[in-house]
């Protein structure tokens, strides 16, 4: 489609930041058909919370702990990569250290010149969200592109996929 005649609000560049949770791995589907349908590229994103070193016990060696949390981000991120590419989704990946997690997301939505934010909550209620604040409401009041918040079912209800495959959700019963 020539640049010319693109409507402004079309996707070009999809964020979805992932945290490899039953709801953010159905925001992947969805988001995958978004790309899909507007031929737009895929960055998934993980943030990887750090710890402060005034807190952190003796016994757990941070370095050696973000190490491996990197390794498993990046892992389930390629193979969420191969499984996009199997669909004909262009997609990218990126794995963030911090402990802003929402000022890592935006960060992103700069660097990587994203044009579109498609974000899952996890359905918590109760005094967790209250204290600690939901980065998905955080993200919609500092996005400054189109965004798609997707609400996703209560912590109880447990979503299994079968390998490899971003179609194939069932309910647990």
């Amino acid at each position: 489609m020539p640049e010319i005649n693109r409507f402004p609000s079309i996707p070009t560049k999809i964020l979805l930041p992932i945290d490899f949770s039953p709801s953010s791995q159905a925001a992947l589907d969805v988001a995958a058909d978004l790309a899909q349908h507007f031929q737009a590229e895929l960055h998934l994103v993980n943030v990887i919370p750090e710890f402060p070193t005034t807190t952190i016990p003796d016994f757990i060696p941070e370095a050696a702990f973000l190490e491996n949390a990197r390794k498993y981000a990046e892992a389930h991120l390629a193979k969420c990569k191969d499984a996009l590419q199997t669909r004909g989704v262009k997609s990218t990946f990126s794995v963030e250290v911090g402990n802003d997690v929402v000022g890592n997301i935006m960060g992103v939505v700069d660097r990587e010149h994203i044009d579109m934010i498609v974000i899952s909550t996890h359905g918590i209620s109760g005094w967790h969200p209250l204290v600690f604040g939901s980065i998905a409401e955080k993200v919609v009041k500092l996005a400054q592109c189109p965004l798609l918040l997707l609400h996703s079912a209560k912590p109880e209800s447990e979503v299994k996929t079968t390998s490899g495959s971003l179609m194939e959700w069932w309910w647990r019963d």
